[in-house]
């Protein structure tokens, strides 16, 4: 698995349609949340589920 590092992003409209299309391809990405940062994963396919779990 290779690291891919990028900045942070705005939520605008092109961005979470990045995030979604990388979601899609069974991607695992980074989330703000209130205080630190989530894993989110395509929680219908396995291989990324399993990819969130090996970080």
């Amino acid at each position: 698995m290779k690291n891919i590092y990028s900045n942070i992003y705005k939520p605008n409209n092109f961005n979470i349609k990045k995030a979604k299309k990388y979601l899609e391809n069974n991607k695992v990405i980074g989330l703000p949340t209130e205080t630190v940062y989530g894993l989110a994963a395509n929680a219908y396919s396995n291989k990324s589920v399993k990819k969130k779990f090996l970080l």
